[in-house]
């Protein structure tokens, strides 16, 4: 049997180095494995700092509406919609005409002055819905028109995504 010192086997690369007395030290990594984590180490720093700096997030508009229009008289939740934003304008088709509305009447759809058209009589209810923010202050409209044709003379561009 022989016996080979505890420094031998270190230089060996042994992956136990236990003393003649049991030290209490435990088994030691070799110098490999001490290589290989100092080296994971140092990736994961640079990893770390290398990372790129996210951005803060984008300023939420003043001006803003979520807009719904749907077939008949009892809206939904599920109803799909358009978001209009209105710094700058954007969202739909007449979103420059639709902003500019809401501006005159302070955000107010209400306020909106009705066009002078002639509309036919057909009942085709639809409900319109504006959920929103607009010079800070929030925004929650829901009216319910005989027909398209009402709804466009009462609320301007703002329910009117389709159109020239």
């Amino acid at each position: 049997m022989t016996h080979t010192s505890a420094h031998a086997r270190r230089a060996t690369g042994t992956a136990q180095d236990i003393g003649a007395t049991g030290a209490g030290r435990g088994p030691r990594p070799a110098r490999g494995a001490r290589a290989l984590r100092g080296a994971l180490l140092a990736a994961a720093a640079l990893l770390t700092c290398a990372a790129p700096v996210q951005a803060a997030p984008a300023a939420v508009p003043d001006n803003w509406l979520y807009l719904t229009v749907e077939p008949g008289e009892a809206p939904t939740a599920t109803a799909p919609g358009t978001l209009l934003l209105c710094d700058p304008p954007r969202g739909h088709r007449r979103a420059a005409d639709a902003c500019a509305e809401l501006d005159a009447a302070d955000g107010r759809i209400a306020g909106i002055p009705p066009k002078d058209v002639m509309c036919t009589m057909v009942h085709a209810p639809v409900t319109v819905q504006a959920r929103g923010m607009w010079r800070g202050r929030p925004v929650a409209y829901t009216e319910t028109f005989p027909n398209a044709c009402v709804m466009a003379a009462r609320t301007g561009s703002v329910f009117t995504a389709d159109g020239p």
